[in-house]
C-alpha cells in the first residue's frame, strides 16, 4: 500500500544542515499495524509528517497505492490529507469549546457532508471508540484517554486509507496507554485499517504491532515482523 524509496529530509538551521532522515526505504502492506520506534531525534515524527503530506521530502519518494505524494498539486494534497491519511498526535488538539460530538463532526463539515449524516457518522465513530455516553462532554470534562479516543474518532470519521499515530500515548499513564494501543489494534483487526504508529513504548509495540521499524539518526537500523 505504501512504498517509501530513498527518502531524505534535511533541515537548515542557520548555516548548519541537519539530516532528519537519510535515504529511508520501507514498504507497508495494506491492513498492517506497524510501529516505528527509536529514541528522541531519530526521525520518527519527520517520517510520519512526510507520510501525512504535512511536509515535503528533500529527496526520495512516497507512493500510496501507486500515487506519489510529491507529485500531488495543492488540491490533490488537501484531498489526500482529508481522505487518504488520518492523523492523531500526542497532544489531542481538540477544540475546547466543542463537545466530543462536535469535534468529531468537524472534518465532515469541511467535506460538505449534510448535518444529519455528520451527526450519524460522528455518533457511530464515537461508539466504536467506546464513548457513546460522552457525546455531549467537552474536552475539559474528559480524561486524557477519553480525549485521545475522541481524536481517534475524528481522524477516522472521513474513512481514511491509513491512520498515522504520532506518539498517541505520550501524554497518558501506562494503563491508559495500553487501552489506546489495544483500541488501535482492534480497529486494525476489525476494519482492516492500516495503522502506522510512532511510539517510544517498544514493549507495547512488540505486543500489538505486526511489524516494527526502528530508526536511529534518521536511518532504518532494524525492520522485523513482530508476530
Amino acid at each position: 500500500m505504501i512504498k517509501i524509496d530513498q527518502l531524505s529530509k534535511v533541515y537548515a538551521s542557520g548555516k548548519i544542515l541537519v539530516a532528519a532522515l537519510k535515504e529511508v526505504s520501507l514498504e507497508f502492506e495494506e491492513g498492517l499495524f506497524a510501529a516505528v520506534t527509536g529514541v528522541s531525534g531519530s526521525g520518527k515524527s519527520t517520517l510520519l509528517n512526510l507520510l501525512g503530506g504535512l511536509d515535503t521530502p528533500t529527496s526520495g519518494t512516497i507512493e500510496v497505492k501507486g500515487r506519489k505524494i510529491s507529485d500531488m498539486g495543492k488540491r490533490e494534497l488537501a484531498l489526500y490529507r482529508r481522505y487518504g491519511a488520518g492523523m492523531i498526535f500526542q497532544s489531542f488538539n481538540l477544540i475546547s469549546s466543542h463537545t466530543a460530538l462536535e469535534n468529531v463532526e468537524l472534518p465532515l463539515v469541511f467535506s460538505g457532508v449534510t448535518k444529519k449524516e455528520r451527526k450519524q457518522r460522528a455518533e457511530q465513530m464515537l461508539d466504536k471508540v467506546g464513548l457513546s455516553k460522552r457525546l455531549k462532554h467537552r474536552p475539559s470534562e474528559l480524561s486524557g484517554g477519553e480525549q485521545q479516543r475522541v481524536a481517534i474518532a475524528r481522524a477516522l470519521v472521513n474513512r481514511p486509507q491509513v491512520l498515522l499515530a504520532d506518539e498517541p500515548t505520550g501524554n497518558l499513564d501506562s494503563r491508559t496507554s495500553r487501552e489506546i494501543i489495544e483500541l488501535l489494534a482492534e480497529l486494525n483487526r476489525s476494519q482492516g485499517l492500516t495503522v502506522i504508529m510512532v511510539s517510544h513504548e517498544e514493549a507495547l509495540a512488540a505486543e500489538f504491532a505486526g511489524k516494527i521499524v526502528r530508526l536511529h539518526d534518521g536511518q532504518v537500523v532494524r525492520e522485523e515482523k513482530a508476530k
